[in-house]
């Protein structure tokens, strides 16, 4: 083949753009991680995805479908892997405590979730999802999969991971004084156990072939989530994901959904910025009246009670836990909770907010 037509193809392709696209995304988690942002490696080439689309990408690129779906499988899988006995343990010991609060903290993001929807701020059920306290990267996957905006949602989710990461680690040092160690580095390439890593992949495939098959709407999360946790609980499958392949998972949704991008979608986010903020600070300053309660009546220590009722950000939350004096299977165990909660009503509940504001989805 003539060199011409080699470089030809090449462009057609679209392979020059995905390797800026790569060298972009790449650039930005290393600049986010220098200030230890949360959620960097799905935030990073989201962000990079945006600036592409809006400038040379012009709406041409998409991420396939079989390596998205195989990326959010494995989403699916790292939060099933934090599902562990020492969590289920902490629900189980406290269950009416649990139940208490984490529907209390559901009920509040969704009231203010339904404002949004009434105001028109956000289109359809979108607001709903984007204010679920949930984990972000699975809210993001799973509103798409239910007709709301990913884009926007996304937006909301990882603006509201930003407030609460940099709240938690201010209320972790100012108000009980803690001390913590800092983060733990991102290390890409850990030591690996092969065979459970093996095992692990034929897994995510087995998943991502059956909910394809079975058409189960949502599935590529809940699926694996629900069944590796099982088989991880019963001793049948150890969940190894090596971090690189996180972030390769990570990359995928980011840039499937930062690809998707227009000018007349940012300017929505623009006009809808400030309002969103002040619901995701009120939500946060309801959430730590839980906290003081929860103090209170409980007789929980402050940061535990405030790092428990934190509205999202698990992954964040969890790093603040493990550098700081507090509880953390209580911690964690709330948060892995209300995801769980959130996991089995969201769908329904944003259906049902849909219903009664009158709206219906238009994704812009």
């Amino acid at each position: 083949m003539p060199l011409s037509d080699a470089r030809r193809l090449l462009r057609d392709a679209g392979l020059p753009k995905w390797a800026l696209l790569l060298a972009l995304s790449t650039a930005l988690v290393v600049f986010l991680e220098l200030f230890v942002l949360p959620a960097s490696l799905l935030i990073g080439p989201m962000v990079a995805a945006i600036l592409l689309a809006l400038t040379v990408g012009k709406g041409k690129l998409r991420v396939p479908l079989w390596p998205l779906q195989f990326g959010q499988v494995l989403v699916g899988l790292m939060m099933a892997r934090t599902i562990t006995p020492d969590i289920l343990g902490a629900m189980a010991k406290d269950a009416p405590l649990f139940l208490l609060f984490v529907f209390s903290v559901i009920a509040i993001a969704t009231g203010l979730g339904w404002l949004l929807t009434r105001w028109q701020v956000l289109p359809g059920t979108t607001a709903v999802w984007g204010s679920s306290p949930g984990a972000a990267s699975a809210m993001v996957i799973m509103s798409e999969a239910y007709g709301a905006d990913a884009r926007l949602v996304a937006f909301m989710q990882y603006l509201r991971v930003v407030f609460v990461a940099v709240g938690a680690s201010v209320i972790s040092r100012l108000w009980v004084a803690a001390d913590g160690g800092e983060p733990p580095p991102l290390i890409l390439f850990p030591a690996v156990d092969w065979p459970a890593f093996m095992a692990t992949i034929a897994f995510a495939g087995f998943c991502a072939y059956g909910v394809r098959r079975l058409q189960i709407q949502g599935g590529m999360i809940i699926v694996p989530l629900f069944l590796g946790a099982f088989l991880q609980g019963v001793g049948l499958l150890k969940i190894e994901l090596p971090m690189w392949l996180l972030a390769i998972a990570y990359a995928l949704v980011g840039w499937s959904i930062g690809l998707r991008f227009t000018r007349p979608i940012l300017e929505h986010v623009a006009r809808a910025l400030p309002r969103v903020s002040a619901c995701i600070v009120l939500l946060m300053a309801l959430c730590g009246c839980m906290a003081a309660a929860l103090h209170i009546f409980a007789g929980i220590d402050p940061l535990t009670a405030y790092l428990a009722t934190s509205p999202g950000g698990a992954d964040s939350v969890a790093i603040i836990a493990a550098s700081s004096d507090v509880d953390v299977p209580f911690v964690m165990a709330m948060q892995t909770g209300r995801f769980l909660v959130i996991l089995l009503i969201g769908p329904t509940l944003a259906r049902f907010i849909a219903r009664r504001s009158g709206l219906a989805e238009n994704p812009t």
